[in-house]
């Protein structure tokens, strides 16, 4: 993930930071505890396709 990139993107819903996670290829929203997936190095970037954290799972 190109980190000039990261430093653009923001949470769609919530405009808040993201944090790369490289090892599970997702974008990581820690306020609205959504995981956006990174596919081909490409940030999804869809509400309807990320996942909801566990409420036990570290964000």
């Amino acid at each position: 993930m190109d980190p000039k990139l990261l430093d653009i993107l923001v949470c769609p819903l919530c405009k808040g930071p993201l944090v790369y996670k490289k090892t599970e290829q997702e974008l990581i929203c820690k306020p609205d505890r959504l995981a956006y997936p990174v596919q081909d190095g490409i940030p999804v970037m869809l509400e309807e396709d990320a996942r909801r954290l566990d409420p036990e799972e570290e964000p």
